[in-house]
């Protein structure tokens, strides 16, 4: 028995136990999109599958989360070269993410260099009154701006060995960002136009809707650090869990830059 565990440690990487959560996940995507496309079309029990999907996914990403914890906080799973691992896996995640708002960046820029004969041959279209870059989006602009300046501030304190100072920055990040959200549903609540008004509306929406769940998702993932953080499952060597959240909130971060630059200032 002792030289079979000798055995298992001699290699610095995690061989993940049997879970049931791939299976799981993929059963509530699977429900989830079923159920959304019957839901669109009005077939009976399309919004009985998709609120069982949402669910599912929900439950998965808490169960699943929760074992990567604790494989990393309290059974020492994640050493260095797992950590490079997930360090690369994180990279890759973000690059995909990037790929995504490729498209509706590319979308947005084809539509208004040459806007065709149907929506007036202008940019933008005739019809549309455009949202003003310096009213909510500025100060949109300078939380999201902010939020990037205190969680590299929390990223140094957790690195520098300083608890109480990274809770500080992290919590101030946090605030930052459900303001931002606030801000972003004032802003639809109030705009001009809809998702249906063309393709100005379409391209706007997808662009500022989908970076505006990206917030949410990251916020999540700074929430769920604070915890952690106030747990004390974080140290100066060993806080990958922040570090890939960081590294999402800054990517959030540069997408709206460039939403804010390319749509609401240059596209108006």
């Amino acid at each position: 028995m002792k030289s079979q565990i000798k055995m298992s440690h001699r290699h610095p990487f995690h061989l993940v136990d049997p879970s049931p959560w791939p299976l799981v996940a993929a059963v509530g995507a699977l429900s989830l999109t079923f159920g959304g496309v019957m839901f669109m079309h009005n077939f009976s029990g399309g919004g009985q599958l998709l609120s069982l999907g949402v669910v599912t996914i929900l439950f998965v990403m808490g169960t699943w989360w929760r074992d990567i914890i604790r494989e990393a906080s309290f059974e020492g799973q994640h050493t260095s070269a797992v950590q490079e691992g997930l360090r690369m896996g994180m990279i890759l995640f973000i690059v995909s993410e990037v790929m995504f708002f490729f498209a509706f960046f590319w979308a947005f820029f084809t539509s208004s260099l040459s806007p065709v004969f149907n929506i007036g041959g202008v940019w933008p279209p005739v019809g549309i009154e455009v949202i003003s870059p310096w009213g909510l989006p500025l100060l949109n602009t300078v939380l999201l701006l902010s939020s990037g300046a205190s969680v590299t501030w929390a990223h140094h304190a957790i690195v520098g060995g300083s608890k109480s100072e990274a809770e500080d920055a992290l919590y101030l990040t946090l605030v930052f960002a459900v303001n931002f959200t606030s801000f972003q549903a004032l802003e639809y609540f109030e705009a001009p136009f809809a998702i249906s008004d063309g393709v100005y509306g379409s391209t706007f929406y997808m662009a500022t809707g989908f970076h505006g769940f990206h917030v949410i998702i990251g916020t999540i993932f700074l929430s769920i650090c604070a915890v952690r953080l106030y747990y004390q499952h974080f140290s100066r060597q060993h806080h990958f869990g922040f570090e890939a959240a960081a590294w999402y909130w800054h990517f959030v971060d540069v997408v709206w830059l460039i939403l804010f630059l390319g749509i609401y200032w240059w596209g108006a």
